[in-house]
């Protein structure tokens, strides 16, 4: 069955490129729908469907001052907004099934930001010169993929050939391919956080909620994680949320790489859904490298540990534990749904464990005394006298989460 796939990205300086995906997608049976973000000029090789005249004014701004006031940092800005708007526009008119774009850095840009605003589950594609290193501002929270061009997006020649090919034949494989999720539409959602350091407990509560009916999602605490699942909760794609590792707040506090942001632990309170909060794995702050610990760490003998070649773990100590205890109490009370917590008191973690480097009760007891002076009355907390990782444990997870679903639904 044919499809549609929209190509998106700036004719007036990529035409030939594009007009080469675009017969690619044709000779596969697909149709095409077009988005010119070119601010000087457009192409004839193609039908245009969208110029971009109607793309700088849903971006708040006409083409011709654009041009004529020769910002280019302005026009980026003004043609970013508005091909976010018009492709969503065109989605919600069913007017394409996914998505694919081409550019260096600022044809990335503002493709990329149009293939963010697209849902889950639609299919989106880059291929883009900065498909490399960190590519965080590219491809945000969504499911884009980037496909690195390898040469500049500036012609046809023997390697770009391949790739548009290439790029061609993936957005069509993509738009074919249809997900079965039948038998899963009506599963409520849970969402859960995991680390290494906790992996034996929540595949123990995913194991557990899926006899119960449930459909659980695992999000791996690396900072991105934690924001994409706040993001799903927000947008509503979420049920309840078993927090069992919460440990990307150490790195906010200490400087660490998996850093999710101040607003971790938030999106459930404010969508009113079941919460569950675990400090799993606060006792731990993520750098690369062992020489990528600042220095300051290093000078004061601080316990660090080498998990692999490419992650160092920085032990957090009673006053970076306070701290966390005293956010998380605050990130409760202000919830508007039900909310508790589950303490382990024979650690937080694998490396929390009785005898093992990271074990401090001290440190523990800070973060757990915090949040139980922090929260308001009406906020339980529970205390279970072993390891996050027994299945003591994780047994007692899943009967809170399940309690909390069910004051939910009275």
């Amino acid at each position: 069955m044919s499809k549609t796939i929209l190509l998106i990205g700036a004719f007036d300086t990529k035409g030939i490129d594009y007009d080469f995906v675009r017969s690619e997608i044709s000779k596969r049976g697909h149709e095409v729908v077009t988005i010119n973000t070119g601010v000087l000029g457009s192409t004839d090789l193609f039908k245009v469907d969208v110029e971009a005249e109607e793309v700088a004014n849903a971006g708040g701004r006409s083409l011709s001052d654009l041009r004529e006031n020769q910002d280019r940092g302005e026009a980026m800005k003004v043609m970013t907004a508005g091909a976010g708007i018009v492709a969503l526009k065109l989605f919600a008119e069913g007017r394409f099934d996914g998505a694919l774009g081409m550019g260096g850095s600022g044809g990335s840009t503002v493709v990329t930001a149009a293939l963010r605003i697209l849902p889950l589950g639609v299919p989106k594609i880059c291929v883009s010169t900065v498909a490399s290193g960190d590519t965080s501002a590219y491809v945000g929270l969504k499911d884009v993929t980037l496909i690195p061009s390898v040469v500049d997006v500036a012609g046809l020649n023997r390697l770009s050939r391949i790739i548009y090919t290439r790029a061609a034949g993936a957005i069509c494989g993509m738009v074919e391919s249809e997900p079965d999720t039948s038998g899963l539409q009506d599963k409520p959602v849970i969402a859960a956080s995991m680390f290494g350091n906790t992996t034996e407990c929540v595949e123990s509560c995913v194991d557990s909620l899926s006899t119960y009916g449930y459909e659980v999602l695992v999000f791996h605490a690396t900072g991105t994680g934690g924001m994409t699942m706040e993001s799903l909760v927000t947008d509503g794609f979420v049920d309840a949320v078993l927090d069992i590792t919460t440990t990307e707040w150490a790195d906010t506090i200490c400087g660490g790489c998996f850093d999710a942001g101040k607003d971790r632990l938030s999106a459930p309170g404010r969508r009113g859904i079941p919460h569950l909060i675990v400090p799993g794995c606060v006792d731990m702050a993520n750098f690369n490298g062992i020489d990528t610990v600042p220095q300051h760490y290093r000078d004061t003998g601080r316990n660090l540990y080498e998990w692999n070649p490419s992650v160092t773990l920085l032990r957090t100590n009673v006053e970076e534990n306070e701290r966390m205890g005293s956010v998380f109490a605050e990130k409760a009370n202000q919830a508007e749904g039900p909310v508790a917590f589950l303490l382990p008191l024979q650690g937080v973690s694998i490396l929390d464990g009785d005898g093992q480097p990271f074990c401090d009760r001290e440190a523990d007891a800070a973060i757990f005394n915090a949040i139980k002076t922090g929260v308001k009355k009406d906020v339980p907390v529970y205390e279970i006298d072993a390891n996050i990782n027994d299945l003591e444990f994780s047994n007692r997870a899943v009967e809170l989460m399940i309690d909390l679903i069910t004051q939910k639904s009275k």
